[in-house]
């Protein structure tokens, strides 16, 4: 059977993957720039980069005939794409736009065949946020736990705390949608 690469530095992926019973038999992360272009939509960013990881990922594989499988995931307030936090500031500004309002948790996951067959999905799932006071964003900047997260929250972690409602995959939002992914695999001949 074909080796999985997952091209991802996500532990969280990992731990999702493993959540399913797959293991990876590797993982490569692929640096790419994760830029958004002018004019470039929540959706359209995800399965660009998704896509520019796996493609990358299959470049560097020299080994074996290999299942590539890369994600992407995007927090986004109508059509704005948050950030991945990258300090407290981010984190509190992201909280504060999100405060109270309903978003959007949009990962796209490509999948590369041992063929070189692209194959890709798109999951959305709808998280409503409570209205938050000054002193619980404060809390959880605090906490550092929304440093290096899309929209500087960790669903998986004390955030889960802030949600009012999810609709959609809830594996979805910590950042690969399971059922999905499994069944991307599946029909591709992995498993």
């Amino acid at each position: 059977m074909a080796l999985l690469i997952l091209a991802s530095e996500s532990p969280r992926r990992l731990a999702l993957l493993a959540q399913a019973g797959i293991v990876p038999d590797a993982v490569l992360p692929a640096a790419i720039d994760e830029s958004v272009l002018k004019g470039e939509l929540p959706r359209q960013h995800a399965l660009r980069l998704a896509v520019e990881k796996a493609r990358k990922v299959e470049s560097e594989w020299s080994g074996k005939p290999a299942f590539i499988l890369a994600a992407d995931t995007v927090v986004a307030a109508g059509r704005r794409i948050l950030p991945k936090a990258k300090d407290d500031a981010e984190v509190r500004a992201c909280l504060k736009l999100l405060s109270g309002r309903r978003h959007q948790v949009i990962t796209a996951v490509a999948l590369i065949t041992p063929q070189g067959k692209l194959r890709s999905r798109i999951a959305a799932t709808r998280v409503s946020l409570l209205r938050l006071s000054a002193a619980e964003i404060e809390a959880y900047v605090e906490s550092r736990e929304g440093v290096g997260k899309a929209g500087g929250y960790a669903i998986q972690g004390r955030a889960e705390t802030l949600v009012k409602e999810i609709s959609g995959s809830y594996s979805n939002v910590v950042g690969l949608p399971l059922a999905l992914t499994v069944a991307l695999l599946k029909g591709a001949g992995h498993g």
